[in-house]
């Protein structure tokens, strides 16, 4: 390291703090400098990198955000701050880093949450942009896990185009591959539009038999049978389901606290709810390993050979 003042080479002197950074000191004017560190999401970030590791690892394991706060010993917009970077990070990662995947069936399907409160609760002075119910489409690999990709949106036409639109990106095109979907009409022309030369859809309705008399809402309804049919090109029908996403759906309503049923969790803003989400696919696809697959689904469609840390998340 060289002095700004004298221009010379500086020595080494000692170490500083808890975290043993290097110090160096002149000779000459004996000015002190210590090696510089690497900030998180840029120099803007004061916190230290294992702070706001700890911040992220309590997000992605279900934290409430007043929690996280607690645990952490932030204050609760210092949490939202640092969600809001890691999101804008992981969504840029995740785009980056999720690209020509080899598929050979693919799952979609949407789940539901809301900003601000519920759709039929807004006024009809309000405006439902950024407001009321959001859905969370969600495309996933049936054999190597991976999220292929994902999109928050409206459930219309438009937020389904634009998820398969991301499909589209996030897939290889040398090889056809089967879509399972439900039976969600828009999926049928969203589908035929953007995925028309490497895609056989086949959609997936589960039918269950209504109780009637009966008010518990929570009860399930008695399962009756599964009607596959083929919506475009020649899909193998023996293969086509849903369960596999569906599973995620769970996965993503255990880990991401704002989409927990049954509790005082909910987002307030959609910029929230979307980093929120970007965070968990990008730590779902390249961070957590699988039960049955023993490896990360990023490793197991081949697009990384070892489980990142929640470090390289911040840092890459």
């Amino acid at each position: 390291m060289t002095c700004h003042n004298c221009q010379i080479e500086m020595v080494k002197a000692g170490f500083y703090g808890k975290n043993r950074i290097q110090r160096f000191k002149c000779k000459k004017c004996g000015k002190r400098l210590s090696d510089e560190q690497q900030k998180p999401f840029g120099p803007d970030v004061r916190l230290p990198a294992e702070k706001v590791a700890m911040i992220l690892r309590c997000l992605v394991e279900g934290n409430s955000v007043r929690g996280r706060s607690r645990l952490c010993q932030v204050e609760k917009r210092t949490v939202l701050n640092m969600l809001k970077l890691a999101g804008e990070n992981c969504d840029r990662l995740f785009r980056e880093r999720t690209r020509d995947v080899i598929v050979k069936d693919l799952e979609c399907d949407e789940i539901w949450s809301y900003v601000g409160k519920h759709q039929r609760f807004l006024r009809p002075d309000e405006s439902s942009i950024g407001k009321g119910d959001a859905y969370t489409f969600i495309g996933l690999e049936r054999h190597s896990k991976l999220a292929v990709a994902w999109h928050l949106g409206k459930r219309d036409q438009e937020s389904t185009e634009a998820f398969t639109a991301k499909i589209r990106e996030a897939t290889a095109d040398h090889k056809k591959f089967d879509v399972s979907t439900d039976g969600f009409v828009p999926y049928e022309f969203a589908i035929d539009l953007c995925l028309y030369d490497r895609a056989n859809h086949s959609s997936v309705v589960k039918v269950f038999h209504a109780r009637k008399g009966e008010r518990e809402s929570y009860k399930p309804a008695r399962f009756v049978c599964v009607q596959k049919d083929s919506v475009s090109g020649r899909p193998d029908l023996d293969r086509a389901g849903t369960s596999h996403v569906e599973r995620k759906n769970g996965t993503l309503r255990q880990w991401c606290k704002r989409l927990t049923r049954l509790t005082y969790a909910f987002s307030r803003k959609w910029e929230n709810l979307q980093a929120a989400l970007a965070l968990h696919f990008a730590h779902y696809n390249f961070c957590r390993v699988h039960g049955t697959l023993r490896v990360t689904p990023a490793m197991e469609a081949g697009l990384t050979d070892h489980i990142w840390t929640l470090q390289e998340l911040i840092f890459i």
